[in-house]
């Protein structure tokens, strides 16, 4: 399989991880659990904008193999981060998206890093901005959960 195809496959992966995380209430998950203060609208526009993300790295896959490396980045860093070790750390307790993270997300992720390796894309540099790009993917809306309740972003000001 080409790499534009493995970029297609990923987003599609990530549409039906997206309905298991709704479908499951990774909301309510992810209040108790991680502590994330997050509501569903937040959950909406922040999948939104994945799903945005990865039709647009699929759409330049063959001429910029970084970005769909930095999308399969963001997938291995979501289903291991945010779905296999809470799960761990909580003794079994089930996360909303860790059948989809575990059987499409870690397949995809190893086989766009698997193909881009062997079409000669990828040296140290660019393994090291895709790893790190879907470190900072993962990490912005998180951040920006934290931090909007901070004075200095608040809109409404006396």
């Amino acid at each position: 399989m080409d790499l534009t195809t493995l970029a297609w496959l990923s987003m599609l992966a990530y549409s039906v991880h997206i309905l298991e995380e709704y479908e499951l209430d990774w909301r309510n998950w992810a209040r108790e659990v991680i502590k994330l203060p997050v509501e569903w609208r937040d959950f909406y526009v922040t999948n939104g904008v994945v799903v945005a993300v990865g039709i647009g790295q699929a759409m330049v896959a063959e001429r910029l193999p970084l970005i769909p490396l930095v999308y399969a980045s963001l997938m291995a860093i979501n289903a291991i981060f945010f779905h296999v070790l809470p799960m761990l750390f909580t003794r079994g307790r089930f996360s909303p998206g860790a059948i989809t993270a575990v059987v499409l997300f870690l397949p995809c992720s190893m086989a766009v890093w698997r193909q881009a390796v062997a079409d000669g894309s990828v040296d140290a540099p660019t393994a090291l901005l895709a790893i790190l790009g879907g470190a900072v993917l993962m990490a912005f809306p998180v951040v920006l959960l934290r931090v909007r309740t901070l004075p200095y972003f608040q809109q409404e000001r006396a």
